[in-house]
């Protein structure tokens, strides 16, 4: 069993660690089940600090300490290899949901999978569940920003591991207009890649406003209309890959810059 060590060690950069794991690998039982990652939990501070501040959106405001507890996080955005293992389909199916004329931005098993919904991502989880007996889910708004900064190891990078973005995103400026396949730029200090750009990512939270009030392991707003999405996209400018960035959608939106990653 996993031996649970309390550390009362206050890292720089604002991220408190309120216990680490001693973790066991957990063996893939299906083809669509993604590599994971651990990220330990710790107290950070949320939304608009020092390194986001000429670009911080009003909705980034007001920063607010939350501490979040441990949990697994998919490497790379799930695949479009992974969706077809798991629902059957693929993404020329889920690109034709919308308009069939609409043309593929990057295509391949190695290639995010978009044209997601959050309604459809959910549905992704369930079948995932009912195949692994796991409980897998999306992350919380929380945890995504969290894992982008680095979790405990964050060095305040205003991207996801990187102040330059082509170091570590696909966006618009250097994307070409299309996708590309996960994991081909560098990884944050946490080794997950693509958490800025190549596709806006749905976290579980309804969108709402933030309050200065500290939190343990926020769910988000208890009611609304739209889904958070984080990280931006191959077709986003570079304000919009920063790590406290906030983006939105409707539950049922699907398009071609949006997919999702999944947590345990």
């Amino acid at each position: 069993m996993s031996k649970i060590i309390i550390l009362l060690i206050t890292l720089f950069f604002g991220a408190t660690v309120i216990q680490t794991d001693e973790v066991e690998s957990t063996p893939k039982s299906h083809p669509g089940e993604p590599e994971m990652v651990h990220v330990y939990g710790a107290t950070f501070t949320m939304g608009c600090t020092n390194e986001h501040v000429s670009n911080c959106d009003s909705d980034e405001k007001p920063t607010h300490q939350v501490t979040v507890s441990s949990f697994d996080i998919s490497k790379y955005p799930i695949t479009q290899g992974q969706w077809k293992a798991v629902m059957g389909t693929t993404i020329q199916d889920q690109r034709d949901k919308v308009n069939p004329k609409n043309p593929l931005k990057g295509e391949g098993d190695n290639f995010p999978m978009y044209y997601v919904s959050y309604d459809d991502a959910q549905e992704f989880i369930v079948r995932l569940n009912e195949l692994t007996g796991k409980n897998y889910r999306l992350p919380t708004e929380a945890e995504w920003e969290f894992a982008a900064r680095g979790g405990v190891k964050t060095n305040a990078h205003k991207y996801s591991g990187d102040n330059f973005l082509n170091n570590v995103a696909w966006s618009k400026d250097k994307s070409g207009g299309t996708t590309h396949p996960v994991g081909t730029k560098k990884p944050n200090q946490l080794e997950i890649f693509d958490l800025s750009g190549n596709v806006w990512e749905w976290c579980s939270d309804w969108y709402g406003n933030y309050s200065t009030a500290a939190k343990l392991d926020p769910q988000g707003a208890t009611s609304g209309f739209r889904r958070v999405a984080r990280g931006g996209s191959w077709n986003s400018p570079a304000t919009d890959c920063r790590t406290s960035k906030r983006g939105f959608g409707n539950p049922d939106q699907r398009n071609d810059t949006f997919g999702f990653r999944i947590v345990l």
